[in-house]
């Protein structure tokens, strides 16, 4: 008989392990109660205790899981990151990560028993991990119930906290269809909600892995604090820090839920809660919402672009070249503007 925990070979019927001294037990398939070793039956709910093993999902090792990722990534993917690779290691990057918990697992796990909780785990692994892969990030760990995910590293992004927070909502949008769906097959089962932490800040790559797992040197707390964010989240929400709010603001609404304690930290930390995107795309949309620097002392040059705006609104198509000294704030010299 070999002991679950630490593999040593025991003599049949033994009760412990003799070289961990853990306690040999069936669990029931069925109810989930505890039986003793030898027995056939389950005494609890009378079911055969000799599908136990059968049925018993394989505990699959780090290594395995991290497989189970690689097929869901996309074709062609792994090969352009490992090309790169020799570039990428060393490099000091700004990276946002993002984590990603499923909530009340445990109890989840004990109603409907291991194996039809490890087949849900898996479709959730599904949805979490192509919403990643579907915004550029790339799931560096599984962590149990859920996955920590990178925007910006190894694949170097310019909007990586914008399309982490694009992908953590997606996750949202897709979990509560996953649990309606959930619903409709079986009514007592509880609503499936994600909580969902993101930060930016530095980090120095330092390996990254044949499956793409990117181990990191440690500068600041970046990959700590996104766990905290991950941690203060509600169930079906998304929270992020002040440094990724900042990069982000105007591209969606957020909720400001002030300054939190937050373990490890000094300094409370404020914290904010993605809501949904607004309709603004580019910076300069943002921008224009706020309202742009108004030009001084340009009549001429405004009197050329609105003669070209109404000369192309009859078909007469117009160029203009603009041009600026670089660092200029003088009127007399910031701009010129000629009709080609």
């Amino acid at each position: 008989m070999q002991c679950p925990n630490c593999q040593f070979e025991n003599r049949d019927g033994a009760k412990f392990c003799i070289e961990c001294g853990n306690r040999f037990e069936i669990i029931c398939p069925e109810c989930r109660a505890t039986n003793r070793v030898g027995s056939k039956f389950c005494d609890e709910c009378g079911s055969n205790l000799s599908l136990a093993n059968e049925h018993a999902p394989k505990d699959l090792s780090f290594d395995e899981k991290l497989a189970k990722i690689q097929k869901y990534l996309p074709k062609g993917l792994t090969e352009k990151i490992l090309s790169q690779r020799d570039r990428i290691e060393g490099e000091r990057k700004q990276v946002t990560v993002m984590f990603c918990d499923m909530v009340d697992f445990t109890p989840l796990a004990e109603m409907l028993g291991i194996e039809e909780a490890y087949s849900i785990m898996d479709q959730v692994y599904e949805i979490l991990i192509h919403k990643v892969h579907d915004y550029e990030g790339t799931v560096n760990e599984m962590t149990g119930d859920g996955i920590m995910a990178l925007f910006g590293a190894p694949v170097a992004l310019e909007d990586a906290p914008q399309r982490a927070i694009r992908s953590s909502l997606a996750i949202h949008r897709e979990m509560a269809k996953f649990s309606d769906q959930l619903k409709q097959e079986r009514k007592d089962i509880p609503p499936v909600k994600m909580r969902i932490g993101i930060h930016t800040g530095p980090v120095v790559v330092g390996t990254v892995g044949n499956d793409l797992r990117v181990e990191f040197k440690a500068v600041g707390d970046t990959v700590n604090l996104a766990s905290r964010m991950e941690g203060q989240a509600q169930p079906g929400t998304t929270y992020v820090t002040e440094n990724t709010f900042k990069l982000t603001e105007g591209f969606f609404r957020f909720e400001g839920l002030g300054r939190r304690v937050i373990k490890g930290k000094e300094e409370p930390v404020n914290v904010y809660r993605a809501i949904t995107p607004s309709t603004r795309r580019t910076r300069f949309d943002v921008s224009a919402e706020r309202g742009l620097t108004p030009l001084a002392g340009r009549e001429r040059e405004l009197e050329l672009m609105l003669d070209g705006l109404e000369r192309s609104k009859v078909g007469r198509g117009q160029a203009f070249s603009i041009t600026a000294r670089p660092g200029w704030v003088n009127p007399d010299f910031c701009t010129s503007l000629e009709r080609p």
